[in-house]
C-alpha cells in the first residue's frame, strides 16, 4: 500500500483552464505589442494594424540567429566563474552549486558585439527582424517546455516542485514539474533566468538606438535614457546574480512554459517596448525633464532585508514589500521618456503592477506558512503591502 501523500499546493492562474488560456494569451499579447509599437496610432487597447502571415513570422535566418544567440550564452555560462555559490537546501538536504559569471557574460557579449560592429555587423537591421525573432523564441520555448515536461516524468519525487504536479498535463506543462532541471551541472532554469533574455533585451535596445541614429542622424535623449536605465538594471541584476538564488522562481516554482517563455521571449521582446516605441514615435525631451526622470529612477534603490527576522522599522515598517514599490517607481521612470501621449509605453508599468500584486499574494501565503502567528502580528503592525496608505 502506497504511503499517503501530503496535500498538494493550491492550483494557481485559474487551474488548467487558466493555464491553457495563458499558453495562448501570453504569446498573443507579445505579438500584439510588437505590431502596435510600430504602427502610427500605437494604441495599446486597439486592434493591431494587421495580422502577419506565416511568411512574416517564420524565417530560417531568424531561427538560426536565435539558436546561435542561445549557444553563445550557453558557452559563456560554461566559462570559469569568479565564484560558485550554493543554493538553498532541497528536499533531500542537498544543495546545488551555481556559477556566478552572469556579469562576465554581459561584458564578453558587449565586447563581441562591439568587435562585430567595428567589422561591419549591421546591428541597426535587427529591429526589422523582431517579429521573426520573437516567433523563433516562442517556438523554442514551446519545444523546450515539452522537453522539460518529458524530463520531469522520470525525475525522482524529491526533484519535483511544490506546484506543477497536479496530474493535469496542460497545467503541469505550463507551471513546470521539476524544480531544478539539469543535465550534469548545467542548470536550465538558472541559465534562462538571467542570461539570454536579459542580455538579449539590452542588445535589442542597442539595435533600436543604432537604427534611430541611422534614421535621424543621432539617438534622441529619450532613447539614451531608456537604454541607460535598462542597461543599468540588467548590469545590476547580473552583478548581484547570486541574489536570484533566493527568489521564488528558483526556490519554489517549477521550470515549465511559464518561466521558459517569460525568460526567453517575453523579457527581451516586451521589456524593450519603450525603445521600440521611441524608434517609431520620437518624443521631445529637454534636460530639465530628463533630470527629473533620472531622479525618479534613482529612487528605485531600496535596501532589502538579508536576515530572517520580520523588520518593522525603516521602509520595511511602512510596507511589507518596499522592494516591489521600488520596482514600480523604476518602471515609471522607464516609461516617462516616452511622454504621456500614448498608453502603450506604460504597458510594462501596468503589467508589472499586476505581476507584483499576484506575486505578493503568493509571498503572503508562504510567509503565513513559514512564520505562523508571528506573521499575523507583523501584518497588524505593517498593514500596507506595497504602496503606503494605498495598498
Amino acid at each position: 500500500m502506497a504511503p499517503p501523500q501530503g496535500p498538494r499546493a493550491p492550483l494557481e492562474f485559474g487551474g488548467p483552464l487558466g493555464a491553457a488560456a495563458l499558453l495562448l494569451l501570453l504569446p498573443a499579447t507579445m505579438f500584439h505589442l510588437l505590431l502596435v509599437a510600430r504602427s502610427g496610432p500605437a494604441r495599446l487597447l486597439g486592434p493591431p494594424p494587421y495580422l502577419p502571415g506565416l511568411e512574416a513570422l517564420w524565417s530560417p535566418q531568424a531561427l538560426l540567429l536565435w539558436l546561435t544567440w542561445l549557444g553563445l550564452q550557453a558557452a559563456l555560462y560554461l566559462l570559469p566563474a569568479r565564484k560558485v555559490a550554493e543554493g538553498q537546501e532541497l528536499k533531500d538536504k542537498s544543495r546545488l552549486c551555481y556559477p556566478i559569471n552572469g556579469f562576465q557574460a554581459l561584458v564578453l557579449t558587449a565586447l563581441l558585439v562591439g568587435l562585430g560592429m567595428s567589422a561591419g555587423l549591421p546591428l541597426g537591421a535587427l529591429p526589422e527582424m523582431l517579429l521573426p525573432l520573437a516567433f523563433s523564441a516562442t517556438f523554442t520555448a514551446f519545444i523546450f517546455s515539452l522537453f522539460l515536461y518529458m524530463k520531469a516524468l522520470v525525475a525522482p519525487a524529491s526533484a519535483l516542485a511544490p506546484g506543477g504536479n497536479s496530474g493535469n498535463p496542460i497545467y503541469d506543462f505550463f507551471l513546470g514539474r521539476e524544480l531544478n532541471p539539469r543535465i550534469y551541472f548545467f542548470d536550465f532554469k538558472y541559465f534562462c533566468e538571467l542570461r539570454p533574455g536579459l542580455i538579449g533585451w539590452v542588445i535589442i535596445n542597442l539595435a533600436l538606438l543604432v537604427q534611430e541614429a541611422e534614421l535621424r542622424g543621432s539617438p534622441s535623449l529619450a532613447m539614451w535614457l531608456v537604454n541607460g536605465f535598462q542597461l543599468l538594471y540588467v548590469g545590476d541584476a547580473l552583478w548581484h546574480e547570486e541574489a536570484v538564488l533566493t527568489t521564488m522562481d528558483i526556490t519554489h516554482d517549477g521550470f515549465g512554459f511559464m518561466l521558459a517563455f517569460g525568460d526567453l521571449a517575453w523579457v527581451p521582446f516586451t521589456y524593450s517596448l519603450q525603445a521600440q516605441f521611441l524608434l517609431y514615435h520620437p518624443q521631445p525631451l529637454g534636460l530639465p525633464m530628463a533630470s527629473v526622470i533620472c531622479l525618479i529612477n534613482g529612487l528605485e534603490t531600496i535596501s532589502t532585508a538579508t536576515g530572517r527576522q520580520l523588520l518593522v522599522s525603516g521602509w520595511w515598517g511602512m510596507v511589507r514589500h518596499p522592494n516591489y514599490l521600488g520596482d514600480l517607481i523604476m518602471a515609471l521612470a522607464w516609461s516617462l521618456p516616452c511622454g504621456v501621449s500614448h498608453l502603450l509605453p506604460y504597458f510594462y508599468l501596468l503589467y508589472f503592477a499586476a505581476l507584483l500584486v499576484h506575486r505578493e499574494a503568493r509571498d503572503e501565503r508562504q510567509c503565513l506558512q513559514k512564520y505562523g502567528l508571528a506573521w499575523h502580528e507583523y501584518c497588524r503592525r505593517v498593514p500596507y503591502r506595497i504602496v503606503p496608505y494605498v495598498y
